[in-house]
């Protein structure tokens, strides 16, 4: 029993106690490969977010052994990712400037708040959380911050300053002035960097399948587009002193061993400010950890803990925020390459820390000469796969609510800012679900030729009754549609004057609220002052439970409550 209840704390003692030898080679490939993936990435999101590039290195480390220990996913790739970092960055560059100590204090600060909102909705089992935000909202958001981020990146491909904004107009039209100014050296960079990446990512897979390459070999060359434009780039700047010679921006020093574990700074009125943006952080990052954590798991039929990811993400974002790093989650590209190269356990993540570690211990000094156009082009490259075109289809042929409540997200977002743009997307989406609640669709229905089944009377051939309005109610009722109900009952009483009774269907009715009970008596006494008597069938359990512990069921009299519309119909003479 308590072996079990560990286990529940801890999910690690389980892979790590009934480990399978056959594992092994496909953990340590596919810590490899995202290694090579996760080295320059997180440099690049770093820089994205405002800081220096061994952030994104040390935040790639003890946060993904934490994660390892604690969370449920077996194969979730955790780190920096891009709309963190974009999140990061407009925060922190709101109240400090880029490379000021208060601005790594501010990353600091989000990391640890981040973790303990992170920590406390695990806790307090608030798993169900991720219910609140629809897809299409995650997708309008995710679409814009993608724009935000590529186009942030254009001061780093052409080589010329441009202010920090979320306005992509703003962007364009800095950049359309500094045309003059750009450095030619720095663009071809770029744009080769680019090149390599987009090939790497497409053409290369299918000639090396061609000429019948392995699989596990296909899958670590291809991955490996960001790591050899790194060493492509850099060695070519450090050949020909491009950065002296033609003024090519480079990383430069990149401090040597890992920083000490340090407390994070304290300074209560701070703190107390980044408190929302910290939990605006913690929830996108949950989001977009467990979605991806989610579906690579079904495809191995496989379970995630919503809960247990709350725990592992706040864990990993404490132990970022003590060792230097910034906020992280799970990142989706790199989640989707540790499954497709084989990760079987969380070892993978494990074997990836480690050979970070070995980077940051020994090989920083090869980063030197790495020219910011690569990281640049890195970024680009990782966030077009955010831009979503297919969910806004979808969405607007299948419900235009969804497609609006994305569309309103994506542009609260380029307009006013990420973190008021994702509020603003979450109010969206629950006020596009009040107004579709608020108007339930009802049926007036008839009898199926002499059969037990009603049916709505604008779709099917059916039977009904002058003296009878059988009307069916396909949503719960609630604050927000019981006046709707009230009025659509007594439209039609009004104007069908033989009416004598009303059946009202509750099959599709799961509760009802106070205000919708308060409601329903004002009908039975309105009903009642027309001659017309109200009645309820196919009441699920539950509701009745709870009506007849009310002195509804007296109010109703002589109105019944049947147990099938049939019945009902049979009593009121209606066959």
């Amino acid at each position: 029993m308590a072996a079990a209840r560990l286990k529940q704390y801890i999910p690690a003692i389980d892979w790590l106690f009934n480990y399978r030898r056959d594992d092994l080679y496909g953990d340590v490939v596919a810590g490899l490969v995202v290694a090579i993936m996760l080295v320059p990435q997180g440099m690049a999101y770093a820089l994205l977010a405002g800081l220096p590039p061994e952030a994104g290195l040390y935040a790639s480390i003890l946060p993904l052994l934490l994660y390892s220990l604690f969370g449920s996913s077996r194969v979730l790739a955790v780190g920096p990712v891009a709309i963190v970092s974009l999140m990061v960055a407009a925060v922190a560059g709101d109240l400090a400037e880029i490379g000021a100590p208060q601005y790594s204090a501010i990353a600091l600060i989000l990391a640890l708040l981040s973790g303990f909102f992170l920590l406390l909705m695990g806790i307090v089992r608030l798993g169900f959380l991720v219910n609140f935000m629809s897809h299409p909202v995650i997708s309008g958001f995710t679409s814009a911050a993608a724009l935000v981020i590529g186009f942030s990146q254009f001061k780093h491909l052409l080589g010329v300053p441009i202010p920090r904004t979320h306005h992509i107009h703003e962007v364009l039209l800095s950049a359309i002035q500094r045309l003059t100014d750009i450095n030619l050296a720095t663009l071809l960079i770029g744009l080769g960097s680019i090149g390599v990446l987009l090939f790497c990512a497409g053409p290369l897979e299918r000639i090396l399948q061609s000429r019948k390459v392995g699989p596990t070999a296909v899958n670590v060359l291809t991955k490996s587009g960001p790591l050899f434009v790194v060493m492509l780039f850099t060695l070519l700047v450090w050949a020909f002193r491009l950065d002296a010679t033609h003024g090519v921006k480079i990383i430069g020093h990149i401090p040597f061993g890992l920083p000490p574990l340090a407390p994070v700074p304290w300074d209560g009125g701070l703190w107390w400010e980044l408190v929302p943006a910290a939990f605006l952080i913690s929830v996108v990052g949950f989001i977009e950890s467990v979605s991806v954590a989610k579906s690579l798991a079904s495809k191995r039929r496989q379970r995630i803990d919503a809960n247990r990811e709350l725990v592992g993400l706040g864990a990993a974002n404490l132990g970022a925020a003590f060792t230097g790093g910034y906020p992280v989650t799970g990142g989706f590209s790199r989640s989707v390459v540790n499954f497709t190269a084989g990760a079987n356990t969380p070892l993978a993540s494990v074997c990836t820390a480690a050979l970070v570690l070995l980077t940051v211990l020994a090989l920083t000094p090869v980063f030197y000469y790495l020219p910011n156009a690569v990281l640049g082009s890195i970024i680009i490259i990782a966030v077009i796969q955010l831009l979503d075109i297919k969910t806004l289809r979808h969405a607007w042929g299948y419900n235009r609510a969804d497609a609006v409540a994305l569309v309103m997200t994506f542009i609260a977002v380029l307009t006013v800012g990420i973190e008021l743009g994702i509020v603003f997307g979450i109010i969206a989406s629950l006020l596009m679900y009040l107004w579709r609640t608020s108007r339930p669709h009802v049926a007036i229905v008839g009898r199926v030729g002499d059969t037990e089944h009603f049916r709505n009377v604008d779709r099917h051939d059916v039977r009904t009754c002058n003296h009878v309005l059988t009307m069916r109610i396909d949503e719960s009722l609630f604050f927000a549609n019981a006046r709707f109900l009230e009025d659509t009952v007594l439209r039609h009483v009004s104007e069908n004057p033989e009416l004598e009774h009303v059946v009202l269907i509750c099959s599709a009715i799961n509760s009802i609220d106070a205000s919708a009970l308060e409601t329903l008596y004002d009908l039975i006494a309105e009903l009642h002052d027309g001659n017309v008597v109200l009645h309820l069938s196919e009441v699920k359990g539950p509701v009745e439970d709870r009506l007849r512990r009310t002195d509804f069921i007296d109010e109703l009299k002589p109105g019944k409550i049947f147990l099938s519309t049939d019945e009902a119909m049979r009593a009121l003479e209606c066959v």
